[in-house]
């Protein structure tokens, strides 16, 4: 079994895009070296594999157009592309889902949209290139993720969506999205529910509320009170799309939605049947019997035949991969990856490629800066260890996205995480102090009072204490990236991969 080699052929480190962040007045030496304070949180590729979409831990949406001759360029130093972003969209809070059209068309404008879900904010669908020139950096806001936002008229959205609460009138949080083809209705997921909306139409100012909407829990039978739930309780957190099979094109396939939630349940809905549920199940007992660990399914993806699931969960040192033709049985588990952080680590799959192994391929990003890749996946059963890794990120630098292109020769990727060095430092003082503190206390004369030293003890202890309330530990990005990476097969040379690592090395 041969290992690919990924060559670096574009990267960029501007997760703030067109809309550059104001320094804090607590500045660092960090900052001085050109570093900011968000970074890159997710990737996505568009439908036709020409553009990138990226979502930063500033609310900013990046649009990145790769060049038609990126695999083809001759450079003398042989130096990646710096990319640069063709359109920022600012939002006006976080955002846990975005979804891009899925039937862009780089050469029809039409098609360039990207929906968005804010917190307490309405769903709003989005041109992908907004022609607005990028504000002025505001030195008076002491908050920079809403630097310039005030002052700069954003492009109003193409359309809005809205999931409200019935009784309290407010916004559902909408913490997942999924847009797929043929690209008529949208699904978002919610607390304890899946809204479906129709987006085929938007300029014709038709309804802004779902038009079904699947409730994923409701009372059990065995309880008259209805006291007891059934189904999948929690906050839907991933959705995806079974693909179609082949001679599934007339409507027979692609129907199926896996939904996953922090609760660590799983449902699949059958949208040709009015959101019927088919099944639910939770996966806290094959994790802890698998021993990776896992706190809330963060990402669902159906393998490229329609045939087994793939569970990616936060704090994971693994993924779950379920058989789903009729048993909804555990197959295997894919293990070997650093995955103990509440960040969010996708993955992608693929079609397998070699032959001789089978199955499809599995690429996951890690903790500590690595992509970690599974090949066979589906045709072995119980615990499988990875087959190769890439270091694509600065050690200790998260890889939180992870993206294949449609043809398996491209993958994106994009870096970073927040730090917190202050803790150390706190720590190291205080252990410090106490040290000296402990010798003056040796040394001093016979006729000092113990009172007397314990009363300096407690004040010492006590100014430590209003100190760290004061100034809480600054968070700091000590590396973001977004790279994209060709891949060749061939087993990958010590020098080869020593010039791939040059790059981003801190």
């Amino acid at each position: 079994m041969e290992k690919p080699s990924l060559n670096l052929v574009a990267t960029s480190t501007n997760p703030d895009g067109l809309f550059p962040s104001a320094p804090k007045k607590t500045t660092k030496t960090y900052q001085s070296s050109g570093q900011t304070d968000s970074f890159f949180k997710s990737v996505e590729w568009s439908a036709d594999g020409t553009t990138l979409f990226t979502s930063s831990s500033s609310n900013r949406i990046n649009t990145f157009v790769l060049p038609s001759t990126l695999l083809s360029r001759q450079d003398d130093d042989n130096s990646p592309l710096t990319l640069t972003p063709q359109s920022t969209l600012y939002l006006p809070e976080p955002t846990a889902a975005i979804a891009p059209c899925p039937y862009f068309a780089l050469e029809q404008p039409s098609t360039q949209c990207i929906l968005t879900a804010s917190t307490d904010h309405p769903i709003h669908l989005h041109h992908a290139f907004s022609s607005q020139p990028p504000p002025s950096p505001s030195q008076d806001d002491d908050d920079d993720s809403t630097v310039g936002f005030r002052e700069h008229q954003q492009p109003r959205p193409l359309a809005t969506f809205r999931l409200i609460h019935a009784e309290t009138e407010r916004y559902l949080p909408i913490t997942s999205l999924l847009w797929s083809f043929p690209g008529t209705h949208f699904l978002a997921g919610s607390t304890n529910c899946l809204a479906l909306f129709d987006v085929s139409r938007p300029d014709l100012g038709l309804s802004d509320t779902p038009v079904l909407t699947i409730k994923t829990t409701g009372p059990s039978s065995r309880h008259k009170s209805g006291g007891g739930v059934v189904g999948m309780k929690g906050t839907v957190s991933a959705l995806a799309m079974q693909p179609l099979g082949l001679g599934d094109y007339g409507g027979g396939g692609g129907n199926v939605v896996a939904a996953g939630t922090w609760t660590r349940n799983l449902g699949l809905y059958d949208l040709h049947r009015a959101g019927a549920c088919v099944a639910t199940w939770n996966v806290s007992q094959a994790a802890s019997l698998a021993k990776i660990g896992g706190r809330g399914v963060l990402q669902t993806v159906w393998s490229p035949c329609g045939r087994y699931l793939v569970v990616n969960e936060r704090e994971s040192k693994g993924l779950l991969v379920y058989d789903l033709r009729g048993t909804h049985r555990l197959l295997a588990c894919l293990n070997g990856r650093d995955g103990e952080t509440n960040q969010r680590l996708s993955s992608d799959v693929f079609p397998g490629t070699n032959e001789e192994v089978g199955g499809f391929e599995v690429w996951a990003g890690a903790r500590d800066g690595k992509v970690v890749v599974w090949e066979g996946v589906g045709m072995s059963e119980g615990s499988v260890e990875m087959s190769y890794d890439f270091e694509v990120g600065a050690r200790g630098s998260a890889v939180g996205g992870t993206a294949m292109h449609m043809s398996g020769s491209v993958l994106a990727t994009c870096s970073g995480s927040w730090k917190f060095p202050d803790d150390e430092d706190d720590e190291s003082s205080g252990s410090e102090s106490e040290s000296e503190s402990g010798s003056e206390s040796d040394d001093v004369e016979s006729g000092t009072s113990s009172s007397e030293s314990g009363s300096e003890e407690d004040e010492s202890r006590t100014s430590r204490q209003q100190r760290g309330r004061a100034r809480p530990p600054q968070a700091v990005v000590e590396e973001t990236s977004l790279k994209v990476w060709s891949i060749t097969a061939g087993n990958m040379a010590e020098s080869g991969h020593q010039e791939v690592n040059e790059p981003y090395e801190t």
